[in-house]
């Protein structure tokens, strides 16, 4: 049997991921503050709100937890929303969005998509998540129809 506590190796949990997961939140709260602060970004309708949807969602992609959506990242997300590309179509993508040239989207080139004017492929899936989740279907009877109601 190894030696090694299981609560410090294990990624499905334990004290020492869990205490990651906190430092990682803090860092991308930290980089909200700014956002809060900054001048350009005062005219946006409940900034805290979006920051905190956006915060979310980046860390639900970024599942390395390196604080950088890669190629890999960005094609989970798209794919969770029924939307795959191919490895040219992700590529374009992070360079629309990737200022550093790393090839990889930090949180703050992505809170800037996001918020900025400039549109890129990226940000319009993103935006338009809510459209393609399947709306509910109504349930009960149908409403009673007479014939001046037809077509």
């Amino acid at each position: 049997m190894p030696s090694v506590k299981a609560d410090v190796v294990d990624p499905q949990g334990g004290k020492a991921y869990g205490k990651l997961l906190e430092e990682y939140e803090a860092k991308l709260d930290e980089i909200n503050q700014g956002f809060i602060g900054d001048n350009d970004f005062k005219e946006v309708e409940d900034l805290p709100e979006k920051l905190e949807a956006y915060k979310l969602k980046f860390m639900e992609c970024d599942r390395n937890h390196s604080g950088d959506l890669d190629m890999m990242d960005v094609k989970y997300m798209l794919e969770k929303l029924g939307q795959a590309k191919t490895h040219l179509e992700l590529k374009k993508m992070i360079q629309e969005v990737d200022t550093t040239k790393s090839g990889t989207i930090n949180y703050t080139d992505f809170v800037r998509m996001m918020l900025g004017n400039k549109s890129s492929v990226l940000k319009l899936i993103l935006m338009f998540e809510e459209k393609v989740k399947p709306t509910e279907k109504p349930v009960g009877l149908p409403p009673k129809r007479d014939i001046s109601s037809l077509p």
